[in-house]
């Protein structure tokens, strides 16, 4: 399935709307930098790749708002929007990871550059970053596809497909692959509360590939695994810990220690990038939390008493011994996951 989760055509940015899906398609433009921040803020573009993908072009939005004057003007408006984008969300290391990327390509443009070159050496610095993400989920589908065979039953949580990223998919990724080697498995998505990403995204995406797709609640999981339905377990990831500790959706903890205490294994699929190597483990990640009305008013409809409480963190942290592999372009990471990591190089270190 093609999708273009971000686009930059004709000098414009182009996202899909992922908060009207899945009863409305529909693509906008972000013409500021305010659009792009409250577009990552407000999960129009969501998945770590896809909103490192979306803050790259958001560089390039933000700079031309600000429209510098000269060189130095450039290099200070680069580091002002990719501060202020910086500041969307904490958790998903990709978003830091591709700010980075364009304040380094605008550094490396050097003091003598124009306005006009700084630019292009931007735009072309954004366009790579899209397509290395294309290319990178390609091959995390094909180091991954093996491990789904004929008649498995896969339960995945949240949303890790093209829409979480700049087509393609991390964790649906892998399902992809193994339906396009023709291999006939069946798919349960949790519904992933309290935004549904999984029943609203996971399922469109799985049925419009034309794979076998359940949708279940998110307390259901542990009955679908004793019926014996569940093979393995396949999610993506939006920071990684040097010790292979794992932030995702909030629940995926859940799914992982049920996952254990039915001997069923669980996968996560990230690309490298997602790999935060300034963070020894998991305690160092920061946890976003979320507005209160999500819970208590999600999609309009009041559920909960006026001024009740509420706690809603948006990720939390699988730790690295429940985790059977990390799937990866370069290929399948095993436990001991530290020693994995630390052999296979790369992910983050600094942050804007």
């Amino acid at each position: 399935m093609a999708l273009q989760t971000v686009r930059w055509e004709d000098g414009h940015l182009y996202i899909i709307d992922q908060t009207l899906l899945p009863m409305d398609f529909r693509e906008i433009r972000l013409d500021t930098q305010e659009a792009v921040w409250e577009a990552i803020k407000s999960l129009r573009v969501r998945g770590a790749p896809a909103i490192g993908v979306c803050a790259a072009f958001g560089v390039l939005v933000g700079f031309r708002q600000l429209a510098p004057a000269d060189a130095h003007a450039a290099q200070q408006a680069v580091r002002r929007v990719a501060g202020y984008l910086a500041t969307s969300r904490p958790t998903a290391v990709n978003l830091f990871w591709a700010l980075n990327r364009m304040r380094n390509a605008a550094e490396h443009s050097g003091a003598a550059s124009t306005v006009e070159s700084l630019f292009s050496s931007l735009e072309a610095e954004a366009r790579s970053i899209l397509e290395e993400d294309d290319a990178t989920c390609r091959a995390i589908g094909e180091s991954g596809d093996s491990l789904i065979r004929d008649g498995d039953g896969v339960l995945t949580h949240c949303n890790a497909g093209g829409l979480a990223t700049a087509g393609y998919g991390t964790a649906l990724a892998v399902m992809f692959r193994a339906h396009e080697k023709g291999r006939r498995f069946h798919v349960f998505a949790d519904e992933t509360r309290p935004l549904l990403q999984g029943a609203r995204l996971t399922t469109w995406e799985l049925m419009q590939a034309g794979i076998d797709t359940t949708l279940i609640c998110d307390n259901t999981a542990a009955q679908v695994m004793r019926e014996g339905r569940i093979q393995l377990v396949i999610v993506g990831a939006d920071r990684i810990a040097a010790n292979g500790d794992t932030a995702n959706k909030i629940g995926t903890y859940s799914v992982a220690l049920l996952a254990q205490a039915h001997d069923i294994p669980l996968y996560v699929a990230a690309p490298i990038s997602t790999f935060d190597m300034s963070l020894s483990s998991g305690k160092g990640i920061p946890i976003e939390l979320r507005e209160p009305e999500e819970v208590t008013q999600g999609f309009g409809t009041r559920t909960a008493p006026e001024n009740v409480r509420v706690y809603s963190p948006a990720f939390d942290v699988t730790p690295a011994g429940l985790i059977a592999g990390i799937i990866t372009e370069r290929g399948v990471l095993r436990p001991p996951l530290e020693t994995a990591i630390a052999a296979l190089g790369g992910g983050q270190t600094a942050f804007v």
